[in-house]
């Protein structure tokens, strides 16, 4: 697995982990119309919006085959009540994750993500 920081082509990659992920995780308890009207397209233009924005930072993690089958996304802290200047906001991979879990914490702890 290979992590680096994301660009804009990467953008439609990081959406559809986050609908696929959306669909899978939360299936059962989030109303299935809701999960159907989840849009790649839309999501590909908030992260295009986001992986411009040089307040915030995603990173990627790819597959042997380059394909992006998790990301990690980050900024400053929104709230202003924290000590901390920068907050995680999001971070998915996909399920099930082609990747033994054993690995991914190996290569998530030496990347100092």
């Amino acid at each position: 697995m290979i992590i680096r920081k994301a660009t804009s082509g990467d953008t439609p990659g990081i959406a559809k982990v986050q609908v696929n992920s959306w669909r899978s995780t939360y299936k059962g308890m989030i109303p299935n119309d809701f999960l159907d009207s989840l849009s790649y397209d839309k999501q590909e233009a908030k992260w295009n919006a986001f992986v411009k924005n040089r307040k915030m930072i995603t990173f990627i993690a790819e597959d042997p085959l380059q394909q992006i089958i998790g990301f990690a996304a980050g900024g400053p802290e929104r709230t202003g009540k924290y000590s901390y200047e920068n907050e995680l906001y999001a971070m998915y991979m996909l399920y099930p994750c082609p990747i033994s879990s054993l690995y991914q914490y190996n290569v998530l702890t030496e990347t100092n993500i």
